[in-house]
C-alpha cells in the first residue's frame, strides 16, 4: 500500500491481518491523494488536513521523493485544529503529546512523516507486523508483476489486496500461475462513539483512537464482515 497521510480505519485492518506490510513508496505521486491529505471531523463538520508540498517543476515524482513545502506553517495549523476538534474526545490527552511530538518534528519528505504516523499508530492500536518499504527491495517491475516480484522477496504464499487494484490485476493475473493466492481486502465500516453529532465514517484513524483509545482495536477487528 501506498503510505498515506494518518489513513482511514481500514488500512489498519489491512495492516493488522498481515504477516508482511510493504509500503509501495517507489511509484508516482499523486497530488492531492490520500498520499498527501485526509479528513477528520470538526465542530463545523468533516475537515480536510492537507500537507503541503512542492510540486511545481516536480511533476513525475516518486512518492519517495517528494519534498514538504516548509514555507507554509501547516502542522501548527493542524495541531490547532486537531486540538479544538478533539479535546474533549475521552481519550485525547492519552495520545496527543506523543503524537503532537512525531507531527512537528522537522521532516523534508512526506513518505517519511506518512511512514512514522503510521507504525506509531499501529504501537497505539496494538498491532504488530513487519514493515519494509519497495524501495529497500530493488523490485523492478510495473504493476501486477512488481506485485509477485514482492511477493517472491518475502516467500509468500498469499497477497491481500485493496479491492481498489482489482481493476488492473485481473487484466493480467499472474498470482495462479505464481502459485500465490490472492485475497481482496473487504471492510466494512464499524460504528463507534464520536464526538459533533451524527456519525460520519471514512476519516482518519485518529478520530477513532481520540473516542475509543483502547477499545480501538476490538472495533476494528469486530467489524462487519462485508459480503
Amino acid at each position: 500500500m501506498q503510505p498515506t497521510f494518518l489513513p482511514w480505519i481500514g488500512y489498519f485492518d489491512l495492516i493488522d491481518q498481515a504477516d508482511a506490510f510493504v509500503f509501495l513508496d517507489n511509484v508516482d505521486f499523486t497530488k492531492q491523494s490520500w498520499q498527501q491529505r485526509n479528513r477528520i471531523k470538526t465542530a463545523n463538520g468533516v475537515q480536510w488536513l492537507t500537507v503541503p508540498i512542492l510540486w511545481r517543476g516536480h511533476s513525475g515524482q516518486k512518492i519517495l521523493d517528494v519534498k514538504i513545502n516548509q514555507a507554509y506553517k501547516y502542522k501548527e495549523k493542524h495541531i490547532k485544529t486537531i486540538t479544538q476538534s478533539y479535546c474533549k474526545a475521552p481519550f485525547f490527552n492519552l495520545y496527543v503529546e506523543e503524537f503532537s511530538n512525531i507531527f512537528v518534528e522537522p521532516y523534508q519528505k512526506i513518505c517519511k512523516l506518512n511512514i512514522d504516523l503510521i507504525v506509531w499508530l499501529c504501537k497505539k492500536l496494538g498491532m504488530e507486523t513487519t514493515f519494509i518499504r519497495s524501495s529497500e527491495l530493488e523490485i523492478n517491475g510495473d504493476k501486477v508483476e512488481r506485485l509477485i516480484n514482492i511477493c517472491r522477496a518475502f516467500d509468500a504464499d498469499c497477497y491481500l489486496s485493496p479491492p481498489g487494484s482489482r481493476e488492473y490485476i485481473e487484466e493480467n493475473n499472474l498470482f495462479i500461475s505464481n502459485n500465490i493466492e490472492l485475497m481482496y481486502h473487504n471492510f466494512q465500516h464499524p460504528h463507534y462513539s464520536q464526538l459533533h453529532g451524527d456519525f460520519v465514517p471514512y476519516l482518519s484513524v485518529i478520530d477513532l483512537i481520540f473516542n475509543e483509545g483502547p477499545n480501538s482495536l476490538d472495533i476494528i477487528r469486530n467489524a462487519p464482515i462485508k459480503q
